[in-house]
C-alpha cells in the first residue's frame, strides 16, 4: 500500500464543479455558516459589531484549539472523550499552583506536559493494549473529572491578576485577542500537518487501512500514541486559557466540552469512521457552533434551546457521516 495516496492529502487539478463535489461537506457547512451570520446580522444590530465578533473569537478559542487535534484523532478512526475533563483538571491545578506561588512559566509548561501525559495514557491503552478508544477515553473522562473534583472539593479556585498567566486569556495581539491568535496558529499547524507532512499522511492512511500502513513499514502504534498526546496537550492548553480568561479554575469547567468539539469536527465533514479529515471544515464547524451560541443569546433565546440545537446538529452531522462517508469507506476497502 502506498500510504501517500489520499483524497484529503493529495491535491489534484480538477474543475471547480468537481472540487465542490468532492468537498460537498465543507461547502455545505460554509453555506450554513454564512446563512447563520446573515440571519443574526438582520435579527440584531449588535451581532456584527467588532466587539461582539472579537468576543466570539476569544470564547471559541479553546474549542478551535482542541477541535484541531480532535480532527487528527478522528481521522485515525479514534475518539477522545476525555478532553473536557482534562481541561477542567489542568485549569484547576493551574489555579491551585498559582495560589501556592509557583511561577507562571512553570505552571504553563506543567499544564501542557500533564495534558500530554493524560493523552499518553489514552494512547497506551488504545494503541498498545488494543482497547477501544471510546471505552478508554470514557474511563479517563470519569477518572480525570473525579480527580478535579477531589482536589477542588467542588469549589472554584481564584487566581491573582498580577502575573502574565492571566494575560494568556485576556491579552491582545495586533488588535486580536491572544487566545484567538493561539487558536489560529494551532489551526495552521494542524493544516500543515494533515496536508503537507508525512505524519499527516500516516494519520489518514491509518484511518483508511491501518493494516496496510503497518505493512508499509510505519509504526502505527507510535503514530496513534502521538495523536492522543497532541490531543491531551491541546486540552491542557485550552484549560490554561480558560482559567486565565475567567480568573479561576474549577472542576465544573469543560462539562460537555467534548461533545461541542466532536460536533465541530464532524459537522466540518471529517469522517467519523476515519480516513478523511479537514482542518478547514473543522474551523467552519467550530465557528458555526460559536456563532449559533452567541447569536441565540443576542436574540434572547433561552440557553437551554442552544443545547438542544447543538445536539440536533450533532445528530445530523453523524447521520450525514453514516449516509455519505461510510459507504465510501467500505468501498475503499
Amino acid at each position: 500500500m502506498d500510504v501517500t495516496l489520499s483524497d484529503s492529502t493529495q491535491p489534484t487539478r480538477l474543475p471547480l464543479r468537481h472540487r465542490l463535489g468532492r468537498n460537498a461537506g465543507v461547502t455545505s457547512i460554509a453555506v450554513f455558516f454564512l446563512c447563520c451570520v446573515i440571519a443574526f446580522a438582520f435579527s440584531t444590530d449588535t451581532f456584527l459589531t467588532a466587539g461582539n465578533l472579537l468576543n466570539v473569537l476569544r470564547q471559541s478559542a479553546p474549542l478551535l484549539i482542541v477541535a484541531t487535534t480532535m480532527t487528527l484523532v478522528i481521522t485515525t478512526g479514534g475518539i477522545d472523550l476525555s478532553i473536557g475533563s482534562t481541561l477542567a483538571l489542568i485549569g484547576a491545578l493551574a489555579a491551585i499552583a498559582l495560589q501556592a506561588g509557583i511561577p507562571d512559566t512553570v505552571v504553563f509548561i506543567g499544564g501542557l506536559v500533564l495534558g500530554g501525559i493524560i493523552g499518553l495514557i489514552n494512547g497506551y491503552f488504545i494503541a498498545i493494549a488494543g482497547m477501544p478508544a471510546f471505552i478508554v477515553t470514557l474511563g479517563t473522562l470519569s477518572v480525570v473529572r473525579g480527580i478535579a473534583l477531589l482536589i477542588t472539593q467542588g469549589y472554584s479556585v481564584p487566581i491573582e491578576g498580577d502575573g502574565w498567566f492571566v494575560e494568556l486569556g485576556r491579552a491582545w495581539l495586533f488588535g486580536t485577542p491572544l487566545p484567538a491568535v493561539i487558536a489560529i496558529v494551532t489551526l495552521l499547524a494542524g493544516w500543515v500537518v494533515l496536508r503537507h507532512m508525512r505524519f499527516g499522511r500516516y494519520i489518514v492512511g491509518i484511518g483508511t487501512n491501518a493494516e496496510g500502513v503497518r505493512r508499509a513499514g510505519v509504526n502505527v502504534r507510535l503514530v496513534i500514541i502521538k495523536v492522543y498526546v497532541l490531543s491531551g496537550a491541546a486540552a491542557g492548553l485550552a484549560g490554561l486559557i480558560t482559567t486565565a480568561r475567567l480568573g479561576s479554575g474549577s472542576s465544573n469547567q469543560g462539562v460537555g466540552f467534548e461533545l461541542a468539539v466532536i460536533a465541530a469536527v464532524v459537522l466540518g465533514s471529517t469522517n467519523l469512521f476515519g480516513g478523511r479529515g479537514t482542518i478547514l471544515g473543522t474551523l467552519l464547524g467550530a465557528l458555526t457552533i460559536a456563532v449559533l451560541g452567541n447569536g441565540l443569546i443576542l436574540i434572547h433565546v433561552s440557553p437551554f434551546y442552544t443545547q438542544i440545537i447543538q445536539g440536533a446538529i450533532m445528530l445530523f452531522a453523524i447521520w450525514m457521516n453514516t449516509r455519505i462517508f461510510a459507504p465510501q469507506r467500505t468501498s475503499k476497502g
